[in-house]
């Protein structure tokens, strides 16, 4: 299914990128985008395969999990409906470095051929503009997530993925197992359920199986790191709200 863009204003997508464009860009690129679910463990991109489309979520949360070769995973960054995934193929690498799954299902993304993709970014508009700033933004969330998983706690780790994914699923209530959690954050199931326990204990969550609450989202940012602070820090600087024009 493809965006009618008859009335480009009222058809937008709310993905950040899409929904930021000029009208005379988003009508030029709307034909190239189809519509496509966002279901929940539903799979993007397959790592070391190629990438045959850069998708725009609409919202919801996705992970980017990098599997070792001895089998172990943990995610290393998130995408919801600030971002793109799969726009490295811009940059010189069409193989998909990690999986990218839908961890929080959202309103459907969008889904551009990743030769249509490389075309527009080739004119250095205002899609250039939009996609080289997130993929900043990207990096920024990478590179601190690097540096959490390796210096902070457990807690503290948690608390940041249930705020992010807080805050890209707009909803207080989210499916979340602790099985993926403790994927998520590359620690075993033990672990992760001490520290729910706990967060759970302290009033921060409610717990039940196979789904999490936010309860106290005030004290989840006192008890998180300095990660998530700083990685909103670089969205707000370099992610272009909708209607605003971006340098």
């Amino acid at each position: 299914m493809y965006i009618d863009n008859s009335d480009s204003t009222n058809n937008r997508s709310p993905n950040k990128i899409l929904a930021s464009l000029p009208t005379a860009d988003f009508q030029r690129i709307a034909p190239h985008l189809r519509s496509v679910p966002m279901n929940m463990r539903q799979m993007f991109h397959r790592q070391d395969e190629p990438i045959q489309d850069v998708v725009f979520p609409g919202g919801g949360s996705c992970s980017l999990v990098k599997t070792l070769r001895d089998g172990h995973a943990a995610e290393v960054a998130t995408i919801g409906g600030e971002g793109a995934i799969g726009a490295s193929v811009f940059f010189g690498e069409p193989i998909a470095e990690c999986d990218v799954l839908v961890q929080v299902p959202g309103p459907s993304a969008y889904a551009m051929s990743a030769d249509a993709f490389n075309a527009e970014m080739e004119r250095r508009g205002a899609f250039f503009n939009r996609v080289v700033r997130y993929h900043q933004a990207l990096m920024s969330q990478i590179m601190q997530t690097t540096v959490c998983n390796g210096l902070h706690s457990a807690e503290q780790r948690c608390c940041r993925w249930l705020l992010m994914t807080h805050d890209r699923s707009g909803k207080d209530e989210f499916s979340l197992t602790h099985e993926f959690l403790a994927m998520m954050l590359g620690v075993r199931r033990p672990t992760v359920t001490l520290v729910a326990v706990g967060l759970q204990h302290a009033g921060l969550i409610q717990y039940r199986r196979g789904a999490v609450t936010i309860v106290n989202r005030a004290g989840l940012e006192a008890a998180s790191c300095e990660c998530y602070e700083t990685v909103k820090s670089a969205w707000r600087r370099l992610l272009p709200e909708p209607g605003v024009s971006a340098a």
